[in-house]
């Protein structure tokens, strides 16, 4: 008879795996930043949120080479690769860029449909991966931008932060467009997530 023990899920992990986690862990982390600066107004914690974004694509991209060279690869751990995907490449963007300042009535529909952007296209790549390895057992190509590409714009925040246009400075201005507020610096969101759900756009992936 089997002993089922507590955590024991846990204990079933592989290396990859944990590094998967570490992947979340700094998405979840960069998100608190974004609601710390929020509350105590120090930009230092909004430049961490924004650094553990560029930490969490190294452990995003260490999984898939620990799992290919311990061949220890599985379908929980391609789950986690996503789930953890749309807390740091599409969570915590959007969350650094709210806090940043763009907080707009139609900031918050662009950025809402920027994660939704990225939530669809890491469960349109789940269920396609078998069809895009062409019948081999590694994809091929990605439909659409993967959804780390997002990376560029923690970088355009990073900028706005170094040249001191965040809050009420963002480049461009902001603009009453009926009801709300709209920044058009937030219209590179819309493009990043247009972008990842494009099914004509397709990229080599080496």
């Amino acid at each position: 008879m089997m002993i089922r023990r507590h955590f024991s899920m846990l204990r079933d992990f592989h290396l990859a795996d944990w590094l998967t986690l570490a992947n979340a862990f700094c998405g979840v982390s960069a998100v608190f930043c974004a609601l710390r600066y929020m509350q105590s107004g120090a930009k230092h914690d909004l430049i961490w949120g924004l650094a553990l974004v560029p930490l969490a694509f190294v452990f995003d991209a260490l999984d898939g080479r620990v799992a290919r060279w311990r061949q220890s690869s599985s379908t929980l751990g391609r789950e986690l690769d996503s789930l953890a995907d749309v807390i740091s490449f599409g969570v915590a963007p959007a969350a650094l860029g709210f806090a940043a300042g763009l907080q707009g009535g139609w900031d918050w529909l662009v950025l809402g449909y920027f994660v939704c952007c990225g939530v669809s296209r890491l469960a349109r790549f789940n269920i396609t991966a078998e069809q895009l390895a062409d019948g081999g057992d590694k994809v091929t190509h990605f439909e659409g931008t993967p959804i780390p590409t997002s990376l560029a714009l923690v970088v355009m925040l990073v900028v706005a932060i170094d040249a001191g246009r965040i809050g009420g400075d963002f480049w461009f201005g902001a603009y009453q467009v009926g009801p709300w507020i709209l920044h058009p610096l937030v219209l590179a969101y819309a493009l990043s997530g247009s972008l990842m759900v494009s099914k004509t756009l397709r990229i080599p992936k080496w």
